[in-house]
């Protein structure tokens, strides 16, 4: 006879509070591994230390963008753990880090980066670009709609992008006023029309200061990239002249090198306007700035950073009343007109940005991140912590008329370096060929020799381009000074 409903129900009741059981304890093991699972974890790295370089930088990626973006992701029902790697060296030793980390699959999800160094990267198999890494999320960002193409040149290398640029600088000189009143030189309104101009600034707080080295810029081999862009580049855009000419070639041979190391040797050697020991020592630029702080130079050649991070206040070298003791004024030209594009002043951009390190196990994560960090309204809170020029055309200096001042006038100026697989090995050729002439090893024209043959046997002899140099001239001597007393020597 047929069993009843009751009865199979009877019989099967046990299996199937079994299985109930089984069940139950199965969810239950899935929610407490769940519950016990680490977070996502992405990193960012920075050449950035509180209480020390940059250290705004890591306390506005502490106290702003790791916790907000932590929480923005928690109520995005992810849950994500972010760490920063601090990074005390120098840009150097930065850009050397990063490239054993990214060759051996290491590193940070996110890197602080030079742009001009992608190029090199890129051909050594160490990056990749951001869309390969992040998908399609990467070129669909709306920042880049902010973000001039100018701009966006700095990480751009044969029509992809490898990062995000974040901020900008521009170049120019600052002027200590108190040693130009002391000298009787306008200490409120300077602005050299010329490289003679400069130069005789130099001379006149030479006569009123014999100890001193009243005039800085960035020469030699131990100055590093600065020596590049700070000197060289400034010099050679006055002359009217580029690295590369219009048809890419690298220019190794020119009138306007020639003029640029003749006013090295002016400055370092035959007028000793600047200490040449200063930039051949491992800590020169960081003796530069102190001697600047504590007025043993004047004029000084640099990042419109040395103002609003160096010598703030509250900076690594502060100068307490920095806004009523330094001036700053636009490069001019080799002479009016004589600059890049016809200009009569230049200015040189670089700026820093973060790319993504292709070897991260979270790429999609370490983009949202990086795009969170870039985002209007982060940075514009950074803007509280260290104002400066953002590559984003909705976020400006919210206080500072130096960086709204120096941004309005100099931007429309600026040129920025090639970005060129070769460029390192170049710049560093560049700063060997500055140091032969300010240690007095060799004449200009030997150096751009040296200079000439390192870079043909770099880039290949099929990539340079020598220039007629024959009727060249070096800097305008001064004129013999008439005979003056002591009194005329100190005017206030």
């Amino acid at each position: 006879m047929p069993a009843t409903p009751h009865i199979r129900w009877t019989q099967r009741a046990p299996v199937a509070r079994t299985r109930m059981r089984v069940a139950a304890l199965l969810f239950g093991a899935a929610a407490w591994a769940m519950a016990l699972a680490e977070p996502v974890e992405v990193s960012i790295a920075c050449r950035c230390v509180e209480g020390g370089v940059n250290g705004s930088e890591a306390r506005w990626l502490k106290r702003v963008v790791i916790p907000e973006y932590v929480a923005a992701a928690k109520a995005q029902g992810r849950d994500v753990a972010v760490k920063l790697r601090e990074f005390a060296g120098s840009a150097e030793q930065m850009s050397q880090q990063l490239a054993l980390d990214f060759a051996t699959g290491q590193g940070a999800d996110l890197a602080e980066f030079d742009g001009f160094q992608i190029p090199g990267f890129v051909d050594a198999g160490l990056l990749k670009p951001l869309d390969e890494v992040a998908g399609a999320d990467a070129n669909a960002w709306e920042g880049w709609s902010h973000i001039p193409d100018s701009a966006q040149a700095l990480v751009r290398f044969r029509g992809k992008r490898y990062g995000v640029p974040e901020q900008t600088d521009v170049r120019m000189i600052f002027y200590r006023r108190d040693r130009f009143r002391a000298a009787g030189l306008d200490a409120d309104h300077w602005q050299p029309r010329s490289w003679n101009d400069i130069l005789d600034a130099a001379r006149a707080l030479k006569r009123h200061d014999p100890a001193s080295y009243p005039l800085q810029i960035d020469a030699g081999v131990a100055m590093g990239e600065a020596t590049t862009m700070q000197g060289w580049l400034m010099l050679l855009a006055g002359t009217g002249e580029e690295l590369r000419d219009a048809q890419g070639r690298w220019i190794v041979r020119s009138p306007g090198m020639l003029a640029a190391l003749d006013f090295y040797k002016t400055v370092y050697i035959d007028e000793k306007l600047g200490e040449a020991r200063t930039q051949r020592l491992v800590s020169g630029r960081n003796r530069s700035f102190t001697d600047f702080q504590r007025g043993k130079s004047a004029i000084l050649i640099e990042s419109n950073w040395f103002y609003y991070t160096a010598i703030d206040p509250q900076g690594d070298f502060p100068i307490p009343d920095r806004d009523e003791l330094v001036g700053w004024a636009k490069m001019p030209a080799r002479t009016p007109g004589s600059a890049v594009r016809g200009q009569d002043f230049v200015s040189v951009s670089g700026g820093n940005s973060f790319v993504l390190n292709p070897h991260s196990n979270h790429p999609h994560e370490a983009w949202l991140l990086l795009a969170f960090m870039n985002s209007a309204s982060v940075l514009r809170s950074y803007q509280e912590y260290n104002e400066h020029l953002c590559v984003r055309d909705d976020v400006l200096p919210p206080h500072s008329e130096f960086l709204r001042a120096s941004g309005r006038e100099l931007l429309p100026l600026t040129t920025i370096r090639p970005i060129d697989a070769d460029y390192e090995k170049v710049s560093a050729e560049i700063q060997r060929m500055t140091e032969s002439v300010i240690a007095n090893k060799l004449s200009p024209r030997a150096a751009m020799a040296e200079y000439a043959a390192a870079v043909k046997q770099i880039v290949g002899a099929d990539k340079v381009v020598a220039l007629d140099t024959s009727a060249a001239t070096g800097v305008q001597a001064p004129a013999i000074p008439a005979r003056t007393t002591g009194a005329d020597h100190h005017a206030e």
